[in-house]
């Protein structure tokens, strides 16, 4: 595994409560990184020596506004490519938006990902990424939105690369959506989903880290925690074929986790994140190291 990008949750609030969150985001969430915490996972990057950009997300990283740009900062400052991804509720008018973005871009901000759908306002466009696309423009940054579709059912999971960061489509049915936004909705047989389509859990080039120390392969499902083992040592000792969860994916998909723990299941899901989503939260007692934590599973803390 070459591990190129580390997308950080700042932390698990947000201003917004999507049906679509992998991550359960609402203005209820716990879990929030510090300053300090962020300087150990920048310098076990640094020892990891492959890192090569880092992502500040959520939840929505900007309710955290002063450790972000100090964040981002330093993440410039240690020779790494920052990024931020948010749902723009600060960028109320264009001006608003260009004194919020300017400070970013004067530590070193090289791109950032503005939400922008029907999960965020009452048009695909809002008004909030259109004037933070504008203010990203006038200063020269590089920017871009995130448009998922509503939910009509089976999502085409050719259209999209193992691995790559989730930018457009329909919805995935893991986190909330696997419990809000299925109902209704066409469901193929259990059997089927013989694959995981969208991450490469074989050899991910770029993983997701909580303030908890968390990091996850997908949301919800744990590499392991680089504030009990070094960053350094988790990569080099994954091992996709014995670990609990990755190695049944590998095996069979979903249907394969499903059956090697002799779950219990419906006749169909809509999507292969529905069944192993499904699938994880009947696991989590038995694997709680990997299954976790309790903000990506919905549990209140």
């Amino acid at each position: 595994m070459e591990l190129t990008g580390l997308h950080i949750l700042l932390t698990y609030q947000c201003t917004y409560e999507c049906d679509h969150c992998f991550v359960w985001g609402s203005p209820r969430q716990t879990g929030v990184f510090t300053l300090a915490q962020l300087e150990e996972v920048y310098q076990q990057a640094i020892d990891l020596g492959t890192i090569r950009a880092i992502y500040f997300e959520g939840g929505e990283p900007f309710l955290y506004y002063p450790i972000l740009v100090k964040a981002v900062g330093r993440a410039r400052a240690l020779g790494f490519q920052p990024g931020i991804v948010t749902n723009a509720y600060w960028a109320i008018s264009p001006d608003d938006a260009l004194e919020w973005l300017r400070p970013l871009v004067e530590a070193g901000l090289s791109g950032i990902s503005l939400s922008s759908d029907l999960f965020h306002g009452d048009a695909m466009e809002t008004p909030e990424s259109r004037n933070g696309l504008a203010a990203a423009g006038q200063l020269g940054l590089e920017a871009s939105t995130i448009c998922v579709d509503p939910p009509t059912g089976y999502r085409d999971s050719t259209r999209y690369e193992p691995g790559a960061p989730v930018t457009g489509g329909g919805v995935m049915y893991r986190g909330r959506a696997a419990e809000t936004l299925i109902e209704g909705l066409p469901r193929q047989p259990w059997e089927s989903f013989t694959v995981c389509p969208y991450e490469d859990l074989a050899s991910p080039s770029r993983v997701h880290l909580d303030a908890l120390g968390n990091l996850h392969l997908c949301q919800g499902l744990a590499l392991g925690n680089l504030f009990r083992r070094p960053l350094k040592q988790l990569i080099a000792e994954y091992n996709p074929a014995t670990h609990p969860i990755v190695g049944p994916l590998l095996e069979g998909g979903p249907a394969r986790l499903a059956q090697r723990y002799a779950l219990n299941h419906q006749a169909g899901y809509v999507d292969a994140c529905h069944l192993c989503y499904s699938a994880r939260q009947a696991l989590r007692a038995r694997f709680p190291e990997v299954l976790g934590p309790d903000q990506m599973y919905g549990v209140k803390t």
